[in-house]
């Protein structure tokens, strides 16, 4: 019987432990999509307790807490950070099978060196141990970039963003690389008229265009992706329900952002009709500035009215949705394709019944000038676990080449969060490993190791050129 969580955790066989430790495990970190604030990297922010790095803005554990009959002032109230970790101590005995269980013995063990099984008795002594370690100088911000490794990240940033954070962090010598992501999404929410005028006037504002045409949003747009540009961006990241491609005129799109404009309601079709113009639009901007481009789809967001008017946003009301997303995808990416304006571009999926689709949709539009130019994203949201993870390498191994893969990212809101690209690494090794194994891959471990070492950090390297 295996001890849990030792050096050769996940690694069934001598080849995966021999993949992961001699080369997957020393690769730098490219975190190439998170939402880590870039303020609290710039003030190399020291937190008071494990409690606020690990818990604030985690909605994978309050998702499991709130299951677990803890009450919201545990997860998101005014109870101390003494008692929301209780809590989570108190949840964790249940979520064994669940990869909350794996993630936070991980990152116990590689930021605190915990070894113990996080629980009602355990939690004073490992509380009170991360919090004095987290008060140290090498546990501020920066420091546990560092200690991962972490050479490059990229946040999420909307268009009105000043970015000054960033600008602060690349002046600042900061050993870690953080560079801005485009996230246009509120440019074309029209469904909501109200907010979508109060945030056209920010951008307004910070791009001193009057924007009072699809025209001059235009306008507007392209001089924030400018700007995005000069500060180091080089990706976009658009999240949709479904990709959007219904054909329309250009007097139509005018009339809809007209009506929009002057706070009217419009239409399902008129929704849909300018959300593909814009996410049309955008997709022309960053081939222009050869940026790559990430589509995030699938997620049906704040099913609880209730907690979602009460909470707000991103705070554990989301599931999977089951739209049919093929035709649209196809349409999308094949008018870009034919107009010598598709860039480089990586499609994350969240329901893992559109894996074989995805997997095969972007074969369709590869068209040798870049290794894997069209890519399928690691496991996104409720498929970063182990079963997603291989599901997602399996289906790219057999319909695609998953020796291009981009490979891991975090997609977090923690500081503490890289233990999960060596999950990652760890699931690769093994299922690698086993293929050996079993006679299905060659014994070449100059080959094998190689394919480890890309897909952990050279491919990524070599596809966004940091």
């Amino acid at each position: 019987m295996k001890k849990f969580m030792d050096d050769n955790f996940i690694l069934q066989t001598e080849t995966a432990e021999y993949l992961y430790h001699e080369h997957a495990k020393k690769m730098p970190i490219i975190d190439y999509h998170s939402h880590l604030i870039p303020e609290q990297i710039a003030e190399n922010k020291q937190f008071d307790n494990v409690t606020q790095p690990w818990l604030y803005g985690d909605h994978y554990k309050w998702r499991a807490m709130r299951t677990n009959g803890v009450e919201e002032k545990y997860c998101t109230g005014d109870a101390s950070d003494w008692q929301k970790f209780e809590k989570w101590a108190e949840t964790i005995p249940h979520t064994l099978r669940n990869p909350l269980f794996h993630w936070t013995h991980l990152e116990l063990k590689a930021y605190f060196g915990v070894t113990d099984i996080l629980s009602p008795k355990t939690a004073e002594s490992i509380y009170e141990k991360a919090s004095g370690m987290l008060q140290t100088e090498n546990f501020r911000v920066q420091g546990l970039l560092e200690m991962m490794n972490v050479e490059v990240v990229c946040t999420t940033d909307d268009p009105i963003d000043s970015l000054e954070h960033h600008i602060a962090i690349a002046k600042s010598g900061a050993k870690t690389k953080v560079f801005p992501t485009w996230r246009p999404d509120k440019s074309m929410a029209v469904q909501n008229p109200k907010a979508y005028n109060e945030y056209l006037d920010k951008l307004s504002e910070v791009s001193g265009i009057n924007i009072n045409s699809f025209s001059a949003l235009l306008d507007a747009i392209k001089k924030r992706h400018d700007f995005f540009h000069k500060n180091g961006c080089r990706l976009a990241d658009h999240g949709l329900e479904v990709f959007y491609a219904e054909k329309s005129t250009q007097s139509e799109i005018d009339a809809i952002f007209k009506k929009v404009r002057s706070g009217s309601e419009v239409t399902v079709e008129e929704d849909l009709k300018f959300k593909s113009a814009a996410l049309y639009e955008f997709a022309i901007l960053n081939h222009s500035k050869g940026w790559a481009q990430q589509f995030h789809y699938g997620a049906l967001r704040n099913n609880n009215t209730r907690l979602l008017t009460k909470l707000g946003p991103d705070t554990g009301f989301d599931s999977i949705g089951d739209w049919n997303v093929a035709v649209n995808m196809s349409k999308f990416l094949n008018r870009l394709d034919l107009e010598d304006k598709l860039t480089k571009t990586i499609i994350y999926n969240l329901n893992p019944a559109d894996n074989a689709m995805v997997a095969t949709m972007i074969g369709n539009f590869q068209d040798g000038s870049v290794p894997g130019k069209i890519q399928w994203g690691s496991g996104w949201w409720f498929m970063d676990q182990k079963d997603g993870m291989e599901n997602q390498m399996n289906a790219l191994s057999n319909l695609g080449l998953l020796s291009r893969f981009v490979g891991m990212l975090t997609d977090s809101r923690s500081f503490l969060s890289y233990p999960r690209h060596e999950y990652f690494r760890r699931i690769l090794c093994n299922l690698l490993g086993k293929d050996v194994e079993n006679g299905e891959l060659p014994n070449d471990r100059g080959l094998l190791g190689q394919m480890v070492e890309d897909i952990s950090y050279n491919n990524a390297k070599n596809y966004f050129k940091f």
